[in-house]
């Protein structure tokens, strides 16, 4: 996952809004979503090498979504960053308790950005880069490869964006389809430097990536109204 923006108790028919790009290698199988045979409360998207998934939903609400954080010269971690939102959506507990326990073992992962939380009560964010488990209050929030709300411009251009929708009585989600398919280049001048050279970090700069190789997989919208009943809706693209 590349870019997630989050409207978390900030539209009155909405307590949880999220729009969400997938971005994998197209050569990675990957099941679209559905519910899942070995587990029919989540409904999520599915990778198919580990088993994990990287944005779904549970019963009652749950919600877990994860992204990568980029940083090519550091360690491969040993466990799939998937499984992150996998085990919330599996479990039971709360938020933050679920949190606690990640935290315990978040060596063993590549640099990652995790959201888990009950769409019409809380939301929580934790990286294994600040190591900081911090509830998020009403209001929206952007995500990618780096921390939460970093000013990278597929983040900042895209928050802009998501408010203006956010603000409307209703949420068109033509609208929010149309946002996540954004493909314009940050300029250089604004790109991040994470490592990987000018000329890839303007590649990884669009909200919908593509390159010969890797790019957007999927772009989700999904809503929760306020009984946690959802709208899951997926494009699927390689």
């Amino acid at each position: 996952m590349c870019v997630i923006f989050v409207a978390h108790r900030a539209h009155p028919k909405h307590p949880l809004l999220v729009l969400a790009n997938r971005d994998e290698f197209y050569d990675r199988p990957t099941a679209e979503a559905a519910y899942w045979k070995d587990h029919p409360e989540i409904y999520a998207g599915r990778d198919l090498v580990s088993g994990g998934t990287w944005l779904g939903i549970a019963n009652k609400g749950r919600f877990a979504a994860v992204t990568n954080y980029r940083e090519p010269a550091s360690p491969r971690g040993v466990r799939s960053r998937g499984e992150l939102v996998a085990d919330f959506l599996r479990s039971d507990i709360d938020a933050e308790t679920y949190l606690q326990s990640v935290a315990t073992k978040a060596d063993e992962y590549s640099g990652f950005n995790l959201l888990v939380g009950i769409a019409n009560r809380e939301l929580l964010y934790f990286s294994n880069r600040d190591k900081k488990i911090r509830p998020l209050g009403p209001g929206i929030y952007g995500l990618s490869n780096h921390l939460l709300n970093s000013d990278w411009p597929k983040v900042t251009n895209g928050l802009a964006r998501f408010q203006t929708l956010v603000d409307g009585e209703t949420i068109s989600k033509a609208d929010c389809f149309e946002l996540l398919a954004d493909e314009t280049l940050a300029a250089d001048g604004d790109l991040p430097d994470t490592g990987v050279g000018v000329e890839r970090e303007r590649l990884l700069s669009p909200i919908f990536i593509r390159t010969p190789i890797y790019g957007t997989r999927s772009s989700t919208v999904l809503l929760f109204d306020n009984a946690n009943n959802f709208d899951f809706n997926e494009r699927v693209f390689v």
